[in-house]
């Protein structure tokens, strides 16, 4: 089996091309997708966000805008949510993997891949990727997004210069979706044979 960690900056159609990977028969994790789970109506780290972060859930799991509000400027009440959260979801990340133990693929749909030291952990790194301006249109689009919020989101992301550097293949989504569909499967037919 090949491990891909999938990712990219805010924006730049992430999980766009993890729909891709599903379409052409991929499993794909998506690490999002677990951690609202885990933190949704009877999600496993309800009761433990609510110990340290009081106010911040109710009958429907975690609160996640009264949470964010306790945590998104404050860096100390950040980690700790981080050293919450991001061993549970490196658990269901690992029964992922067992549970397609059979398949040659499978995709890490992981935002913060680089971030949180995930790049060390699969055997090929995918990072999705557009040119600036597309990314900020996209971000700018969404309900409630703001310049200010954009910014402060881009400055605690690994730059995309960056991830591109460190990327075993970049999947480009500045280009008409059909284009980036081939680029999928380009990928997959490159990867398939090492893959036995």
């Amino acid at each position: 089996m090949i491990t891909i960690g999938l990712t990219g900056s805010i924006g730049m159609g992430k999980s766009t091309v993890a729909q891709m990977f599903r379409d052409e028969g991929i499993p794909v994790f998506d690490a999002d997708d677990a951690v609202h789970e885990l933190q949704g109506v009877g999600g496993r780290l309800v009761a433990e966000i609510e110990r340290h972060f009081p106010g911040t859930t109710g009958p429907q799991g975690v609160d996640r805008q009264a949470l964010g509000a306790q945590v998104f400027d404050n860096e100390p009440a950040m980690r700790k949510l981080e050293a919450i959260v991001h061993p549970a979801v490196g658990e269901e990340r690992r029964r992922f993997i067992d549970s397609h133990g059979s398949a040659p693929l499978v995709v890490l749909d992981i935002p913060l891949l680089f971030e949180t030291g995930g790049a060390a952990h699969v055997d090929r790194i995918v990072v999705v990727s557009a040119d600036a301006q597309t990314q900020r249109d996209r971000v700018l689009a969404r309900s409630g997004m703001t310049e200010a919020k954009f910014l402060t989101i881009l400055e605690k992301q690994t730059p995309d210069a960056e991830k591109r550097a460190r990327a075993d293949h970049v999947i480009d989504t500045g280009t008409p979706i059909s284009e980036t569909r081939d680029q999928v499967r380009a990928l997959i037919a490159c990867l398939l044979p090492q893959a036995g």
